[in-house]
């Protein structure tokens, strides 16, 4: 019996697929992309029309063998790549390779790897989307000329190695520039009036200083708050107003991969790519024992929040059976997503309101089920009742001529609806700044004495420093780029030593702020927000057909070669001058540059050949410079020849050696002043070949306690746990206990 053949690209989603579709058909996989633009040259054929070359990948070889095979006795060909544009390539490709063949080929498209979903999808199966497959053309033979022809620019002006991209340069420059507001932000005083009001009956109610003779306060500096303190010691007040007004708070839409990947970040604290990564696994289907393999959500690249009818009417089934029809929404509720929205797909939700998070638990990695119970209970929160709160206002004013006016403000939860089940970070922050204390019960007129009054200095801040969460939030209202992109591209930033991530939050380095200056002053059209979220626009319009893929690329191609031309001639050559920094030379008063020479940063004076100085440095968790110093004395003697013994720098940890190497080649680790919390021996700090920083035992291979975080010499008082580790929040030191389960913290 003939059997059908279906191509799939992961071969987690063919083990699932296979299972659904039996003995008749057989699933390979391609692992991803079989073909695409070589290497090392451009592929692009700019003068006949920017027809991109694309080759047989080597790892792909194996598998396309395979296609042949199988597909040469098939009946029929279906092909089940992702319902996306690279998806969309992946079909092609393979259709090219098996075009000798002759076979009809037919697409699949389905939306969540479930038996009722495949099954409808195999029964109206379609043709391959060429508009689709244009439109992923287009972006492709975009970014690699852009990536093709000023990456090597960048090799030759500032150092090899290092890649510009198309929407990976502006995600950049956002970065960059965001870093130079804060840099640049002057701090302006302001200073605020807080009181301590007591009633006949000793209720205490603290209010903030909000209005003066009906203006909003403007205190800017002590003089002005301190003639404000004394006028008020000198007032009576009472309580005027008792606002009482009811608050809704709507639940949150469904997932789409832009809130996916900001809720993973802000609340499992997961990078934008490891959240990908397990949303596909749960997408491609997880072995649940007895219950067979399963696609536990849908498709996890999607920017609709569109709901179908029937998940609709399940998960409000649910929700009755659940918590009862008081939670359940008075209408069923769609959303709505942006006008570039592709509203074939769906919203991200679980594929079956029966696999509670769980029930399926058992069979799910920990990182698996904080995702997935994310997802299932954001889905079931979006059809549930607002939730209702009771506001109260209390508004005090002094009696003689009520300039003078306190608020103090209280938010009580009447009715919780969808926050029963789910609450977003947002909305947890925003609660806990409104609630503040429980106002006391008061009447309106009460004489009120106030015993306290708190001024207080405080100063603007600046705009904060995007963290993932919010750096895919800016892309995607910005319109730069795919949300299914943003993964990749914060990876790529990181890779090249763009930024760093401390605390969360992103840093450019000196080699980020650079190469962000150099390409917006070479390339101010294209490194361009407005240009890059309008050329999004455009690859849209060549997938809905209203373009043509090479019109918008050779549009493209006319400004961005005399751009290049100029770009050529006028960028500064940083590999002669160097990347200036604030570190300033102690025997020139010059500012140091850094330089490379072999791919290795290096410090050196700017004004060489006259000032030969130069200098090792490292760069901290900020990506700050942190200079190396290099055979400094360690005031020890060595054990061999008696002479000093100097600190070196090795390259997985610095150690102390003889200064009379190589006549002594004694050498020997540097002990911390922090014992080994399993055999006592001193503790020793090490790198590992990624550079990051450990501690190790110097009892090593006898004892292999290692910990990222220093260790600190005293046991937890929770569990017992015979050391804390040192650690830092929101820049804030303190200890905390490292055995999981145990929250003991411990400021320092």
């Amino acid at each position: 019996m003939e059997k059908s053949l279906v191509v799939v690209e992961s071969p987690a989603k063919a083990k699932t697929i296979e299972r659904y579709l039996g003995n008749n058909c057989k699933v390979v996989a391609t692992y991803g992309h079989i073909k695409d633009l070589p290497e090392k040259t451009l592929g692009v054929d700019i003068e006949k029309g920017f027809t991109p070359t694309y080759i047989c990948l080597p790892k792909a070889k194996k598998v396309i063998a395979e296609l042949k095979k199988y597909a040469k006795s098939a009946k029929e060909v279906f092909i089940a790549s992702d319902p996306d544009r690279e998806g969309e390539a992946i079909a092609f490709h393979v259709a090219e390779e098996l075009e000798e063949l002759k076979k009809d080929i037919k697409r699949v498209l389905f939306f969540e790897v479930t038996k009722e979903a495949i099954k409808k999808a195999f029964q109206n199966p379609t043709n391959l989307d060429q508009n689709k497959y244009d439109a992923q053309k287009s972006r492709r033979v975009l970014d690699r000329l852009v990536g093709y022809k000023i990456s090597p620019l960048l090799w030759k002006k500032v150092k090899t190695g290092l890649s510009a991209g198309r929407v990976q340069s502006v995600a950049l420059r956002i970065i960059c520039e965001r870093e130079k507001e804060i840099r640049n932000f002057v701090p302006k005083e302001y200073w605020t009036i807080k009181g301590t009001f007591v009633d006949d009956k000793n209720n205490i109610l603290k209010a903030k200083l909000e209005e003066i003779e009906g203006k909003k306060v403007n205190l800017e500096n002590r003089e002005v708050t301190e003639t404000v303190v004394e006028e008020l010691k000198k007032c009576s007040f009472y309580l005027k107003n008792k606002i009482e007004k009811p608050r809704k708070k709507t639940a949150p839409a469904p997932f789409i991969t832009s809130t996916l990947q900001q809720e993973g970040v802000k609340k499992l604290s997961f990078s934008t790519k490891k959240t990908m990564t397990l949303a596909q696994m749960l997408y491609e289907g997880i072995d649940l024992g007895d219950m067979g393999r399963q696609g536990l959500i849908t498709y996890m690249r999607t920017d609709s929040p569109r709901i179908s009818e029937e998940a609709i009417e399940s998960v409000r089934n649910y929700i009755k059976e659940k918590y009862g029809n008081e939670y359940l929404s008075e209408k069923p509720r769609q959303f709505e997503g942006k006008k570039t929205a592709q509203e074939a797909h769906e919203c991200i939700r679980p594929t079956s309101m029966e696999l509670e998070p769980e029930k399926v638990k058992p069979y799910l990695t920990k990182d698996l089920y904080a995702l997935y119970k994310m997802i299932y209970d954001r889905f079931v929160a979006c059809q549930m009742k607002d939730a209702e709160y009771n506001q109260s206002i209390y508004e005090i004013v002094n009696r003689e001529k009520e300039q003078f006016l306190f608020r103090a403000k209280g938010l009580t939860l009447k009715f919780p609806g969808f926050l029963a089940v789910y609450m977003d970070m947002d909305e947890k922050n925003e609660s806990n700044e409104e609630t503040g204390e429980k106002l006391p019960n008061m009447d309106e007129n009460t004489q009120l004495i106030l015993t306290d009054i708190l001024p207080e200095q405080n100063f603007t801040s600046p705009p904060p420093r995007f963290t993932e969460a919010t750096l895919v939030k800016e892309l995607e209202e910005d319109g730069i780029g795919r949300p299914s992109t943003y993964a990749t591209i914060i990876s790529t930033l990181l890779e090249k030593e763009y930024v760093k991530i401390s605390d969360g939050k992103f840093y450019p380095t000196e080699l980020g702020c650079t190469v962000s200056d150099l390409l917006v002053q070479g390339f101010p059209e294209v490194i361009n927000v407005d240009f890059t979220a309008k050329m999004e626009q455009k690859l849209d319009e060549v997938e809905e057909g209203k373009v043509k893929w090479n019109k918008i690329v050779e549009d493209f191609y006319d400004k961005f070669v005399i751009a290049l031309e100029n770009a050529q001639k006028t960028m500064a050559n940083l590999k002669k001058t160097g990347i200036v920094t604030d570190v300033v030379c102690e025997l020139c008063g010059r500012q140091m540059v850094i330089k490379y020479k072999k791919g290795k940063e290096f410090l050196a004076c700017s004004g060489y050949p006259e000032c030969k100085n130069i200098k090792n440095f490292e760069k901290d968790r900020e990506g700050k410079i942190v200079i190396v110093k290099q055979n400094e004395k360690s005031g020890k003697k060595c054990p061999e020849c008696g002479a000093e013994l100097i600190i070196k720098r090795g390259k997985f940890s610095n150690f102390l050696a003889c200064e009379r190497y190589p006549e002594c080649k004694y050498t020997e680790s540097i002990k911390l002043e922090i014992i080994c919390p399993l055999c006592k021996s001193p503790l020793v700090e090490r790198k590992s070949k990624r550079g990051r920083t450990f501690y190790g035992c110097s009892s090593y291979p006898e004892c292999k306690f290692i910990s990222n975080l220093k260790p600190y010499n005293e046991p937890c008082p929770e569990c017992g746990n015979p050391y804390l580790v040192e650690s830092t929040e929101k820049k804030m030191p303190f200890y905390k206990c490292p055995k999981r389960g145990c929250k003991f913290k411990k400021t320092r």
